[in-house]
């Protein structure tokens, strides 16, 4: 009976001392996503563009390199002369706009050798009108009218939806995205990854991560069935928290709402689950405003939230680290042409510096867990902690200046940031 108690007590203590298993791949937790906008992105608009500016974006120091859609897209009720990116016509081809598939082969290539990670927008809510599987595939394939017509959703008219009843889309979707992840890619971003039934990610993304397990899969949706990484995605849109932060820099909104948010968030989505957090994307810069037109003067602040706060993955869109202060055309060409560094450049690469240098920083469940320090009204402080590591935020939230009861001043919208490591104050 000794031995038997001895060799259980042996046995519990290897499994007490055997690691934990990542619910994500190791390299995204503490991964910062950078959004490329290829049609923008240079006067030529390439692959080859892009690939020369790697170097720049190394130092940058973002990991995870997001292309928007580079598939054909379509020609049939075409937006503008270019089109829009989301409107494909052939999902295993590449848009002759940007180059060959062989210059897409050479820019994967070139940026893993870089120590990049890229991830390609994944479309799967609709198509162009003339989607190759609109000849080839049965009329079921795609929603359709009293008629007979394939109909569109919102007011995207250069799109046909398509038929997530139909399970042999599902399965057409599914060996689409496998035909990139055998040429080496890291992984999707779905795009209106909500409009489609959660039914359908769930049926294929198990599958696909047990195929390729060191893939990372982001949702732009935010329902709470599609953020466990166990099921389906690996991080999920955090749209409430961006819109409140617009709100809250209009000053329509403040601290206790965003405690609210916090506190909600923590409720509703697993503790191991990543939220995609920003101050600009395609979306907003195109269609709401640049991030200084949303924000104005509280742009910076919010940045430093996007980093910090639990559950963050932090996201910099094409433009942002140079201050790009107007909209990007969306169906017309509209370069960046000028990259030269300046002071948001030394900001983007701090915050991207400060997320990698601490751990309590980490996405999902490494992260440490938000503590709620006391501040004068208007200043949200708190700190997080793990493993040695602690870091601590004050943020201003608010257009008056603020003086802290150990005498620092907070600047209108201004912040303060501390970390230690091994109770070591390092900055």
């Amino acid at each position: 009976m000794k031995k038997t108690v001895l060799a259980a007590a042996a046995l519990l203590a290897l499994a007490c001392c055997k690691p934990a298993v990542n619910v994500h791949p190791d390299w995204t937790y503490d991964s910062v996503v950078y959004e490329i906008n290829i049609r923008q992105y240079s006067p030529e608009g390439t692959f080859k563009a892009v690939e020369a500016q790697l170097p720049r974006l190394k130092e940058l120091g973002v990991d995870v390199l997001w292309l928007m859609p580079m598939y054909k897209i379509g020609e049939v009720e075409r937006k503008g002369s270019l089109g829009s990116y989301y409107a494909i016509s052939d999902y295993c081809s590449v848009n002759p706009e940007f180059g060959t598939m062989q210059d897409f082969d050479n820019l994967l290539g070139a940026a893993h050798q870089a120590g990049f990670k890229v991830i390609l927008d994944w479309v799967a809510n609709q198509t162009a009108p003339d989607h190759i599987w609109m000849k080839g595939r049965p009329s079921d394939f795609y929603e359709r009218d009293s008629l007979g017509n394939a109909i569109w959703e919102y007011d995207w008219t250069d799109t046909r939806s398509l038929n997530y009843e139909n399970e042999a889309v599902w399965a057409a979707q599914d060996s689409c995205m496998r035909f990139w992840l055998q040429k080496g890619v890291d992984g999707f971003r779905c795009d209106a990854a909500g409009e489609m039934p959660s039914k359908f990610w769930k049926n294929i993304l198990p599958g696909i991560k047990r195929d390729y397990p060191d893939i990372y899969l982001l949702a732009e949706a935010e329902k709470p069935e599609l953020s466990d990484p166990a099921e389906t995605f690996d991080a999920t849109y955090a749209w409430e928290l961006h819109h409140l932060l617009n709100d809250i820099a209009r000053e329509d909104k403040g601290v206790p709402d965003l405690k609210a948010y916090i506190d909600k968030d923590t409720k509703n989505t697993p503790a191991s689950a990543f939220r995609l957090m920003f101050t600009s994307n395609h979306d907003e810069n195109s269609w709401a405003g640049t991030e200084f037109e949303r924000m104005g003067p509280a742009s910076k602040v919010m940045a430093v939230l996007c980093f910090t706060l639990p559950k963050g993955q932090p996201l910099i869109y094409t433009g942002q680290e140079i201050g790009l202060d107007r909209r990007l055309e969306f169906f017309e060409k509209d370069p960046i042409t000028d990259w030269t560094e300046n002071e948001w450049t030394s900001f983007w690469k701090g915050l991207v510096s400060l997320k990698h240098g601490n751990p309590a920083l980490a996405a999902g469940e490494k992260g440490g867990k938000i503590v709620y320090l006391d501040a004068p009204e208007g200043v949200l402080a708190f700190s997080r902690a793990v493993k040695g590591n602690k870091v601590s935020v004050w943020a201003n939230l608010q257009e008056d200046a603020v003086t802290l009861a150990d005498g620092r001043t907070l600047q209108p919208w201004g912040y303060d940031i501390t970390f230690r490591h091994s109770r070591k104050k390092i900055w």
